[in-house]
């Protein structure tokens, strides 16, 4: 156990979903005496669940689920551990446990030392009280000393960028500054292990490559131990040094992060569905702002596309409250899980001023021989004015793109990606002015 940072011993964890009767739900009405029986039952089983110390769940019929099913595994000191999966496979509910938010049901997780974890947009963060009152809680929930803190203070927030707000209670942070701060302080604050789930993911571009580069220094430089919940499989591949690849609440594979990962991009083959179904699929623990949910994601093309044709995309979507300043975003990435192409509204003034409650639809049409004949990940988000995400789902279909009829072969062979025109101009030689004389200057050198 010395050199073991985390040993996880058949890990399980169930919940206990609640479900409206079949036969109340086919009928539209349903007599007074059905109800009292109902709740008479409801009453008597909730008085035997409490007695036998178990969750109490308002439902008339109950199903065990089982988020996670015999998890064996063990993490050396500093190595970092990327944990992947598509959504619901159990990863964020595996990082609670270990992050001693949620209890197993069976089995146990012994960690070494002091944890630190980013699951959700200001975990362990006291909306009430300022960012520097926080950042002297989570020293001290984490056992450090007030000199400890004091002596990391300007680092923390010098990476976080929020000197401005430091006496302001945090309820009146962004999403973004939330995580900014958030990182900054699980990060600096020298725990011996380190959990963060894809909260990352609201940050932008150019903080996403700093905690990176803070993550990549605190496991190589300082030995520190990270588990990290990620999409980005360009990600999990440059910082994690084994990777884990959960399926269903069990792990399907495990190893070193290259073949873990093409075992895991071979298995999910592209959509062959046109309507692909988007509110039943589990959104991220930070995502709290409902106001704006996608419903479904139209293909109005043939499938697979041709390399060559139009690619039309619907997405339908539900305004649930006004949104103010809202834009769809759409990208595509590679197997990867490097970005190559975004398409977003209000690069072209089509962000709406408000969205009031209803249901709408929006179109996107991508250009013929934009997308080279490959295979990508589909992500749609919504942002509101600010760039607060409303609504975001990753990996949400895959759509193949194969050659078509006028494909140049050398592109057909293997040659994918995004390819664009461009505007380019061609002069005769005689018209070339050489600046300065250089180019004859080195002729006469030679």
């Amino acid at each position: 156990m010395s050199d073991k940072a985390i040993v996880v011993e058949n890990l399980s964890k169930s919940y206990l979903l609640g479900h409206r009767s079949s036969a109340d739900a086919s009928y539209k009405y349903v007599a007074l005496r059905d109800v009292v029986g109902r709740e008479l039952r409801n009453i008597g089983r909730k008085a035997a669940d409490l007695m036998r110390g178990r969750q109490i769940v308002q439902a008339d019929e109950i199903e065990e689920f089982w988020a996670l099913k015999e998890i064996s595994f063990e993490v050396e000191q500093g190595e970092v551990l990327g944990i992947i999966g598509r959504n619901g496979a159990g990863k964020s509910t595996l990082l609670k446990i270990l992050s001693r938010i949620t209890e197993p049901t069976r089995g146990r997780a012994l960690l070494r030392g002091r944890v630190a974890s980013l699951l959700e947009v200001g975990t362990g963060f006291h909306p009430e009280l300022t960012g520097r009152e926080n950042i002297d809680l989570n020293g001290a929930i984490l056992g450090m000393r007030r000199a400890e803190i004091r002596r990391k203070f300007d680092e923390i927030v010098a990476f976080a960028q929020v000197e401005k707000f430091l006496d302001t209670p945090v309820k009146r942070y962004s999403s973004g500054m939330y995580v900014r701060l958030a990182f900054a302080v699980a990060a600096h604050l020298e725990p011996d292990i380190l959990v963060v789930d894809e909260v990352l993911a609201v940050g932008d571009a150019e903080f996403q490559r700093k905690c990176l580069g803070k993550m990549e220094e605190v496991s190589r430089r300082e030995g520190r131990t990270i588990l990290v919940v990620s999409h980005n499989m360009g990600v999990v591949t440059s910082l994690c040094t084994k990777a884990l690849w959960i399926h269903q609440g069990s792990i399907r594979d495990s190893g070193a992060p290259e073949g873990v990962i093409r075992r895991y991009l071979a298995q999910v083959a592209p959509s062959q569905d046109r309507l692909i179904q988007l509110d039943h699929i589990p959104r991220e623990p930070w995502l709290a702002d409902d106001r704006l949910r996608f419903e479904y994601l139209e293909l109005l093309t043939s499938l697979p596309p041709q390399h060559g044709e139009p690619v039309r995309i619907r997405l339908h979507f539900e305004v649930r409250a006004p949104v103010a300043g809202a834009s769809i975003y759409l990208g595509l990435n590679s197997l990867g899980g490097t970005r190559v192409l975004t398409y977003q509204m209000d690069r072209q003034a089509m962000h709406r001023d408000l969205v009031r409650p209803g249901r709408y639809w929006v179109d996107l049409i991508i250009d013929p021989w934009i997308l080279g004949p490959d295979i990508y990940d589909m992500d749609v988000s919504c942002r509101s004015s600010g760039f607060h995400v409303v609504d975001s789902i990753r990996s949400c279909t895959r759509l193949e793109v194969i050659a078509g009829p006028r494909t140049p072969a050398l592109i057909a062979q293997g040659s994918p990606g995004v390819r664009l025109e461009g505007a380019w101009s061609w002069d005769p030689a005689t018209s070339f002015r050489d600046p300065g004389g250089q180019f004859g200057a080195c002729n006469e050198r030679k």
